[in-house]
């Protein structure tokens, strides 16, 4: 390839959508444009060598800039010196592997475009690439960098180019963005369950709710600031954080959570006796001995505060502190009938006031493309928390979980989804710490701000000892999802998909492991179950919204009466 057609050549490739490309207005070269044919490049390049062997400049061509910051600032190297030609011809942005050729570029300066709110600070965060860096086309890390600043949640659109620099071989980085509303519901809840009243008198059927919205980019720094209600009969969770993402101008994140929980929670298999606790069952001697569920009632304030910093791109490391005052009110003993056995109930908590104080740390690596709908990359999630027994901590626990999903983008259009999470608890973790069995079968409502609606067991399509599982310390799930996008627009609603999903889990604990319930045989020991749904995913510029049939497809009775 000649020398002149790296330098005069139109964009070839752009690293975004096709709705809003760069303009790109040809015009005359100019005075110091390179003669019409020159040399050729050295044999292992096709552009213009960072820094050629032996420190000789390429034929006919300016002596490269050296690495001592001979570079201009993103502020000198933007728009006044002629752009046209070559721009996008070299449209990355990464460091270049060493060994490999490819067409690599000195980065003059960094650009951002489209902002009108988020300040050009934050945008940058996200951008790994530094003035004076190698910039290789190939590099994986130019999509990644897209996909990251998308994952923020900030942006309807982002697309990256290069464009000629002040001499040849430098090039100054175009980030153009377009914002979207950043004031999201988060999560939106609302659904039925199947409760009991304090007695323990199962009810059919009850509603809860919930929302949970934040403002994500507040005045444009990044910072987000936020809250979570849901509610139910008798019980409620209140949340508020802050995170800022640039703790006062350093490369660290802060964030602060405060939460309250009225709550109570349902046990008991069958046959269930009770002796009450007069702070919930009051003085009625009826309210005594054999009930549906035995009910506990409790109550949390706390609140943990946290640091995290980035690892690379896509990765970052969070560490909080934790700490909260437990108050429970227990019934004085219950039991009920597990397997074939009578046994007493573990509430996992201990009654009257109690402290809970942990340390967590969490890994996160996100690659996807979108946030809500995204159609190809990975998000994984590793999480370690371990209680801190000298700050007066009741619960002494070591919680270990992993979360991983990947996004497959198929021929036809469509999405597949692959969902993996294996989780276990060592020691003696509190009720609402522990693995729900409504958090792995979609046909149970999960846990909402760590509220728990439902009295029922699992479904037990392979008619197991899942049924004798309520909480548990060890867990696994493996979920794939089936996504066909029906609908995309630029407007109040991005995207619509339709989704079917199908998957299998188990729950157990130690005492299960140890003493499996007595009537169950062979493989109906292990206590797995099938979990399905099916609906839409909607995102819209106030969030994303799941509507899933599995929760109305739960109340069918399907399950097996246990042993």
């Amino acid at each position: 390839m000649a020398w002149s057609a790296v330098a005069s050549a139109q964009p070839i490739r752009t690293w975004g959508g096709e709705r809003t490309p760069p303009e790109v207005t040809p015009s005359a070269p100019s005075a110091s444009a390179p003669p019409a044919a020159p040399p050729p490049p050295p044999p292992t390049t096709i552009g213009t060598p960072v820094e050629p062997p032996g420190g000789a400049a390429p034929p006919a061509s300016p002596a490269p800039p050296s690495s001592s910051g001979e570079s201009p600032s993103p502020e000198e190297a933007t728009p006044e010196a002629p752009n046209d030609e070559g721009e996008g011809a070299a449209q990355a942005m990464a460091a270049h592997a060493p060994g490999r050729g490819g067409l690599r570029y000195r980065l003059e300066g960094v650009e951002i475009q489209g902002n009108t709110t988020t300040l050009s600070r934050v945008i940058l965060r996200y951008v790994p690439f530094k003035t004076g860096d190698a910039l290789d086309v190939d590099d994986k890390e130019i999509s990644v960098t897209r996909f990251r600043l998308l994952g923020t949640g900030f942006f309807r659109d982002v697309q990256l180019s290069l464009r000629r620099g002040s001499r040849r071989g430098r090039v100054v980085l175009v980030v153009r963005v377009v914002e979207r509303n950043t004031v999201m519901i988060n999560d939106l809840w609302l659904g039925l369950s199947a409760d009991a009243e304090p007695n323990g008198r199962a009810r059919p059927l009850t509603a809860y709710g919930g929302i949970d919205v934040s403002e994500r980019n507040l005045a444009g720094t990044g910072i987000t600031l936020g809250g979570a209600v849901a509610l139910a009969d008798r019980q409620l969770a209140l949340r508020t954080r802050f995170a800022d993402p640039h703790f006062y101008g350093t490369p660290w994140i802060a964030n602060v959570e405060l939460l309250y929980n009225n709550a109570k929670d349902f046990f008991g298999n069958r046959d269930v006796l009770v002796d009450g606790n007069r702070d919930v069952l009051g003085d009625d001697p009826s309210r005594m001995g054999e009930q549906d569920f035995a009910v506990a009632a409790y109550q949390r304030f706390g609140g943990s505060l946290g640091v995290g910093h980035d690892l690379g791109l896509g990765t970052q490391l969070f560490v909080d502190y934790r700490f909260e005052k437990i108050d429970a009110n227990l019934p004085r003993a219950a039991s009920h009938r597990r397997g074939l056995d009578i046994e007493p109930i573990d509430f996992h908590l201990h009654g009257g006031s109690s402290l809970l104080s942990t340390l967590r740390a969490t890994l996160v690596h996100d690659t996807r493309d979108e946030p809500f709908l995204p159609s190809r990359g990975s998000h994984i999630t590793v999480r370690s928390e371990v209680s801190l027994t000298p700050l007066g901590t009741a619960y002494p626990y070591t919680k270990l979980q992993f979360r991983g999903s990947r996004w497959f983008p198929l021929p036809w259009g469509h999405v597949l989804r692959l969902e993996g999470f294996l989780g276990s608890i060592f020691g003696d973790a509190p009720l609402f710490e522990r693995f729900y069995v409504g958090d792995f079968s979609e046909l149970l409502p999960d846990r909402v701000l760590d509220l728990n609606f439902d009295r029922r067991a699992a479904p037990n399509f392979f008619d197991t000892s899942i049924l004798e599982m309520r909480y548990g310390t060890y867990a696994a799930k493996l979920n794939f999802e089936y996504r066909i996008p029906i609908y995309r627009g630029t407007r109040s609603i991005y995207g619509i998909d339709l989704f079917g999903s199908a998957g299998i889990y188990g729950l157990t604990d130690d005492l299960n492991l140890q003493k499996p319930p007595r009537g169950y045989n062979g493989l109906s020991k292990v206590p797995i179950d099938l979990t399905f749904n099916a609906g839409l995913r909607i995102e819209t510029s106030a969030g994303g919204f799941t509507f899933g049939i599995s929760n109305l497809l739960g109340f069918v009775p399907v399950r097996s009466e246990g042993k």
